[in-house]
């Protein structure tokens, strides 16, 4: 047998630890010694997302900021004594519940119609999808103004609708479809539902088609496969495009003011006229400051409710 070294018995009797010791010490000492921080690098990712980082706080964040700013710092009373004229004032609550019931009324009636337009483009054939896409897609590249005083002269009191009703003897006289409720509804339900299709689209684009297949197989019928299966599993798709509808719709501005009436005034109608008209600046900041919450508050549970993999169909 190989002779044991002795050196590591006389080191232990003396006191001293063996050669592997000192290596273990050495590598135990270089990891506590404290590392220098790393320097953040601007490489990869993030030095990409730099410039538009940059390019939101400049153009975006930074105007809204100095706006209510410099609008706070002129102004005669305080920020309170506009925020009391604001809540005690019937005028403008009932402009801030119209914004809320006519967003809300929009987004409803988007939904109705751009459910059945999204089913069928998941169960049509390829022509037809690329024929229903281009009546949703292509009026979305003409400008909002154009798209309104269209709908303005479909609507007017001369307009085909009205033509069309009296000469089929379902109306007697022009119907009023403009400069009331109605026409806002059906001017911003008109701009507003491309948003709604495409979103319920990509949602249902997702849906594993081998589950209706089960549920077809186990001797379930189309309505109850529809209501039990399809339905549950594209409510992703419309909770996340109903948020998105809403968002847009309570800071409507072109629509409303060109198709509505005195009775329909929004949030947005009101900024401009105080702006513009009265020039107070201190209220027009807090009833943009009321519209800016509440569409955080909805852009807060759209990123809560929404799950962006599984409308992209990544599980």
């Amino acid at each position: 047998m190989p002779r044991r070294s002795t050196w590591g018995r006389r080191s232990r009797r003396n006191g001293a630890p063996p050669i592997r010791g000192y290596w273990q010490m050495a590598d135990a000492l270089l990891l506590a010694r404290p590392r220098p921080a790393a320097r953040p690098r601007l490489d990869g990712a993030s030095g990409m997302l730099m410039p538009l980082l940059l390019m939101l706080l400049l153009v975006h964040i930074g105007p809204m900021l100095w706006f209510f700013f410099q609008t706070f710092a002129d102004v005669e009373e305080g920020f309170l004594q506009q925020v009391s004229a604001l809540v005690l004032s019937p005028v403008m609550l009932q402009v801030i519940w119209n914004t809320v019931w006519i967003s809300a009324a929009v987004t409803l009636l988007a939904l109705l119609c751009a459910y059945p337009i999204a089913y069928s483009l998941c169960h049509v054939s390829r022509g037809a999808a690329a024929l229903i896409f281009i009546c949703v897609i292509v009026p979305y590249f003409t400008s909002v103004v154009v798209r309104t005083y269209s709908w303005m002269v479909i609507l007017g009191r001369n307009g085909l609708v009205n033509q069309l009703l009296m000469s089929t003897g379902l109306a007697d006289a022009p119907v009023g479809l403009m400069y009331n409720r109605t026409g806002v509804l059906i001017g911003m339900v008109y701009v507003l539902l491309p948003y709604l299709v495409l979103t319920l689209y990509a949602a249902m684009k997702s849906i594993d088609t081998n589950l209706l297949r089960a549920a077809s197989g186990m001797g379930a019928s189309g309505l109850f496969t529809f209501w039990r299966v399809f339905l549950p599993l594209s409510m992703p798709g419309v909770i996340s495009g109903c948020l998105i509808v809403y968002i847009l719709a309570i800071g409507f501005f072109i629509t409303p003011a060109l198709m509505g009436g005195a009775q329909d005034m929004m949030i947005a109608m009101l900024i401009q006229r105080e702006i513009e008209t009265n020039l107070n600046w201190g209220l027009a900041a807090v009833l943009s400051l009321v519209l800016l919450v509440i569409t955080m508050l909805l852009y807060v549970i759209y990123c809560r409710y929404t799950q962006i993999d599984r409308m992209m169909g990544k599980h």
